[in-house]
């Protein structure tokens, strides 16, 4: 009897009950198809809008700057936010003006000037980009790890949850293109198209918000971290591990949203169409997300995201021999998909390690900073994406009003959709090799309870 009471049987950690695993995971796709649909605005601008694509490559990279203002801002605000409803949960709201504003960037009137057009697009990209999907990003693990309260519960909704915005963004993948061929030939036709996804996508990405509440208490303090400026500058100083991620977040975001591969299947394969056939092959890498968690009983986020990151490395060398082969082109995809699931879906899981973190070496744990910076890291990645993708090929000599484009052209679109992800991902995998938080994170988080327990 006293060996039962003095070594009691370990309490077994509750999983997440099915129907929260669907609503939390439906937010994930709503704001993954809002960004792929921004990859296409190079496209859009240049063919539909007759810009020149170095310009608004320009636009959008000039976006940047005020992106490294708002996320700043974005994580502090959510650190110091305590409401009736939470910390991070009251930022979901902001799926409503992602959407909004992402429509309307399609909306520039195709009368105006070049002038006018740029400040409407830039104007609409900096709201929906820079503001909406800022906040969204940085609340995501503020949100998470107070509405749930176990490890398991959170590799459970990095990994099973990651199912649900994956075969979202495989559906637009197939549907996009598809459509696109027959309804993007005007301004309008555009405008229809993007509706057809922002308005379902908007109800489905609010259910998060309407079905999971903020329950766990997860602050040292009974008032919660009264986190300020200098936190989180010191959080920039002192806590290196955050850099790692979001160095690997953003060559991720970079290749994902560079749009290359309309530009690939228009000019080299000569039928956009067949995108979708590409996104129909990403059904493999779906068994994925039920691998993972035993995966990640042997071993650490870290070492799998290097395993990710080596395969991605491959697929840039597949499509470089691929040409117009589709095998080769799906082969190429597979290995792409495979590669950056680690990174785009366990991130948070990273995240929470680096919290873990800033608590052990005195820090208030700062979620929502910690995730704006990573979210910061994603959009410039996605806006140098998209940016230097217009520069690069305008600077080789692509034009939207040509009907054959010059080999010089043709011959940056391929380098943009093989040798340079390769050689990106390769470099992410030496530097992702410093990361060795994972190592401690055990006895960080056990002396981390323990001083919870004192307070």
């Amino acid at each position: 009897m006293n060996e039962e009471i003095n070594n009691p049987a370990p309490v077994k950690e509750k999983g997440v009950p099915f129907g929260k695993l669907i609503a939390w995971s439906l937010r994930g796709g709503s704001t993954g198809v809002a960004m792929l649909i921004l990859s296409y605005l190079t496209i859009f601008a240049v063919k539909t809008m007759r810009m020149p694509a170095a310009l608004v490559g320009g636009l959008l990279l000039a976006s940047k700057f005020i992106d490294g203002v708002t996320d700043l801002f974005a994580g502090l605000i959510i650190d110091r936010t305590n409401t009736k409803m939470g910390r991070g949960r009251p930022y979901e709201l902001c799926v409503i003006g992602m959407w909004l504003t992402t429509v309307l960037m399609f909306m520039v009137p195709e009368s105006a000037t070049v002038v006018v057009k740029s400040i409407w697009i830039l104007v609409m990209y900096l709201f929906a980009n820079s503001i909406f999907y800022t906040f969204l990003n940085a609340n995501s693990t503020v949100y998470m790890v107070r509405a749930f309260s176990s490890q398991k519960e959170y590799v459970q909704l990095s990994t099973y949850g990651g199912v649900v915005p994956m075969l979202i963004v495989l559906i637009f993948n197939v549907l996009f293109p598809t459509l696109m061929g027959t309804m993007a030939t005007s301004q309008g036709g555009w405008v229809k198209l993007v509706l057809i996804f922002a308005v379902p996508l908007t109800v489905l990405g609010m259910l998060r918000f309407f079905v999971i509440k903020e329950t766990n208490d997860v602050d040292v303090s009974a008032e919660g971290d009264k986190v300020n400026l200098k936190e989180v500058f010191q959080l920039l100083k002192k806590n290196r591990y955050i850099y790692i991620i979001a160095l690997a977040t953003l060559v991720i975001n970079l290749l994902t949203n560079m749009g290359t591969g309309v530009f690939y299947f228009t000019e080299i394969v000569g039928n956009v169409k067949l995108m979708s056939v590409l996104a129909v092959s990403q059904v493999i890498v779906l068994p994925l997300m039920f691998i993972f968690p035993q995966m990640l009983k042997k071993m650490s986020v870290a070492k799998l995201v290097r395993i990710g990151l080596l395969v991605g490395a491959a697929a840039g060398i597949v499509n470089f021999f691929a040409g117009s082969n589709m095998i080769l082109l799906v082969i190429g995809a597979i290995l792409t998909g495979v590669g950056s699931v680690p990174v785009t879906m366990l991130a948070a899981l990273m995240i929470i390690e680096c919290a873990d973190y800033n608590e052990h070496i005195g820090l208030s744990r700062m979620e929502g900073s910690l995730g704006a910076v990573n979210g910061f890291a994603g959009k410039v990645g996605a806006g140098i994406g998209a940016g230097i993708l217009g520069i690069l090929i305008g600077l080789a000599g692509y034009d939207g009003n040509l009907a054959v484009q010059p080999d010089s052209a043709i011959t940056m679109i391929r380098l943009l959709y093989s040798l340079i992800p390769a050689a990106l991902n390769v470099v992410m995998y030496l530097v992702f090799r410093l990361y060795n938080l994972d190592k401690n994170i055990s006895q960080i988080r056990a002396e981390n309870e323990a001083r919870r327990a004192e307070a």
